[in-house]
């Protein structure tokens, strides 16, 4: 089906012909239409028009309403103000462009103009490490960001750039080899069979490196075989690598039992660490260095930048490789960035990264810039994210000052939001697999709204009480709006939702439907500017514009058969656009709650 062309276009193509046709010597002058609280729609180009022409910008306004096609699209235009055109479009506009969304699975929105294809780095979790709350972001931000990008049309590689490597795997190596019966399971993404779960996985990486520790901290010949396995390792001994790679396979088993929580998906082919990078390190430093991005100083190689000082006014280098031979992270993301544009095609580098992070991705795409990898052609952005905060306004820790386990705040999640489908589970007619299952998805929904909502950069407190809540900017009160909806389309019978533009539209019902048609809109500026906390923005509007359109507009009991059919037809719409703006951040939306 062709792209529904929305109703802000098809507003902005009719005040544009009538510029043309008033004012000619005005060339293709731009309406710059926006909603208005005083209309559907204000256009406000006349004013700047009217600067370039040395003109009365009201005169002016009101050669152009002369020009305007009246009738089937726009009901009445006035100028308003200094030269504002206040615009309000007739309802059978309104509900013939909605018809059109409605027939589509795509709710008529259109694939992006020139899509390309983008690596997102995304879930950045650490080998042999339990995933904290400081995880979360990077792996809700990352995902909404794929999905979104997907639906747009453009072809979407996912990496997970695990931290798999450096000088803790010799110790930890060196005391599995010593004690070989730690790891004695399976380890695969295919686990279910052995029994072992993430947490037990978990529980054996997390002993295991404390007791490597312990021995690495007190028996210095210890110590000295750890030094020589990392040596090994580095070295591609195969020995070394196949217990490096128990590691690997064992984190795997817990990693992807926490995003399972998370309701995500993760596959092995998307998991690149930092390991995948380490036989073209010495090329990218080699590179850098015949060409003179990259110097010599102090027996280091560095990149310097003129706006990159230190407190003692002197520049600070980013380190590619350093004085002992050793390779900073900034040779491994160098090389990841020609590894993704070189080989996988990439048109896009979107890295969800800690805003902490800002000034060395600053220097790393800098330095790709001048080394030539990244041009006009292919981009980088960090989508940087702020810290998740407690009710305190200080860092999310628990009481004990450490940091909070993902997993752990999941499960409170999940357990809290249970609770609160438990109370309303008699009056839905829940089974108790179904208040277990539809607690699941509205804690992690809870979780993931409660991030997604907020811009990313900013911090945002965890507080599970509001997350949950049914009232307020949540995502309980989207998915009991598109709950309630679906209660009402069944309650409807044989009845079915029908388009009838022939009909007059109440205030709340053109207030949903301009609001509903908005959708394709909001998703092309999301993907554009990497910010889903607008997704977020425009749902929650929706719901609210739903629910006063359930106060003021009686469904099942409007005044006439057609008037039923149109409203049903409006709540089956909100429920779609609701139900597939919530996938595309990774919530779901249960039909009974």
């Amino acid at each position: 089906m062709a792209p529904v062309s929305s109703l802000a276009s098809t507003v902005d193509q009719r005040i544009a012909d009538a510029l043309s046709a008033a004012l000619p010597e005005a060339g293709s002058a731009v309406p710059l239409l926006r909603r208005s609280d005083r209309a559907d729609f204000q256009a406000n180009g006349i004013l700047a028009l009217a600067k370039q022409l040395k003109g009365n910008p009201r005169e002016l306004a009101a050669q152009v309403v002369s020009k305007v096609a009246a009738g089937d699209v726009i009901k009445e235009i006035e100028v308003s103000g200094p030269g504002f055109l206040n615009i309000t479009l007739t309802d059978q506009v309104i509900i013939e462009t909605l018809a059109a969304r409605a027939a589509d699975t795509r709710l008529g929105v259109p694939y992006a103009e020139q899509p390309g294809t983008t690596v997102i780095d995304y879930a950045q979790p650490n080998v042999a490490k339990e995933m904290h709350v400081g995880h979360l972001r990077s792996a809700v931000i990352g995902a909404a960001m794929v999905e979104i990008l997907e639906f747009t049309g453009e072809k979407v590689i996912r990496r997970h750039h695990i931290g798999d490597w450096g000088t803790q795997f010799g110790m930890l190596i060196q005391y599995l080899i010593e004690h070989p019966h730690e790891l004695d399971h399976k380890s695969s993404r295919d686990n279910q069979s052995t029994g072992v779960d993430g947490e037990t996985a978990m529980s054996n990486l997390d002993r295991l490196y404390k007791a490597s520790r312990a021995l690495f901290d007190s028996d210095e010949e210890f110590k000295a075989r750890s030094r020589d396995r990392v040596v090994a390792l580095q070295a591609g001994d195969e020995e070394t690598l196949a217990f490096w790679q128990r590691f690997v396979d064992e984190s795997k088993i817990y990693f992807y039992s926490v995003f399972d929580k998370l309701d995500m998906e993760i596959h092995d082919a998307d998991i690149v660490g930092e390991s995948g990078y380490n036989h073209m390190l010495e090329e990218t430093c080699r590179i850098l260095e015949e060409t003179g991005v990259a110097v010599r100083s102090e027996g280091a190689l560095c990149v310097f930048f003129d706006d990159v000082k230190g407190p003692d006014g002197k520049q600070v280098p980013l380190i590619v490789k350093k004085s002992n031979g050793g390779y900073g992270y900034a040779a491994t993301d160098l090389s990841a960035i020609r590894d993704r544009v070189r080989n996988l095609d990439a048109t896009a580098l979107l890295y969800v990264v800690d805003v902490r992070q800002s000034l060395h991705f600053k220097m790393v795409f800098e330095t790709a810039r001048r080394a030539g990898w990244l041009d006009d052609r292919v981009h980088a952005f960090q989508l940087a994210f702020g810290t998740v905060l407690g009710k305190d306004g200080k860092p999310f820790k628990t009481r004990a000052g450490e940091t909070v386990r993902l997993q752990d705040l999941l499960d409170e999640a999940v357990e809290r939001a249970t609770a609160v489908v438990r109370e309303k589970a008699e009056k839905a007619g829940l089974s108790e697999p179904e208040i277990v299952e539809n607690g699941r998805y509205v804690g992690i929904g809870a979780v993931k709204y409660a991030d997604l909502s907020t811009s990313a950069v900013r911090d945002y407190k965890f507080d599970l009480d509001q997350m949950v809540s049914l009232n307020g900017d949540t995502s309980v009160y989207l998915q009991y709006a598109y709950a309630r909806i679906k209660s009402i389309l069944r309650k409807a019978g044989d009845t079915g939702p029908a388009a009838h533009p022939e009909l007059e539209l109440a205030p709340a019902e053109r207030a949903l439907g301009l609001h509903v048609d908005e959708f394709g809109q909001v998703l092309a500026e999301v993907a554009s500017s990497y910010e889903p906390h607008k997704l977020a923005a425009y749902l929650y509007q929706l719901a609210s514009h739903f629910t006063t359109f359930y106060d003021q507009c009686p469904v099942l009991k409007a005044d006439t058969p057609a008037q039923v059919e149109n409203r049903l037809f409006l709540c089956d719409l909100t429920a779609r656009t609701l139900q597939q703006g919530l996938a595309l951040l990774g919530i779901r939306a249960p039909e009974r709650l």
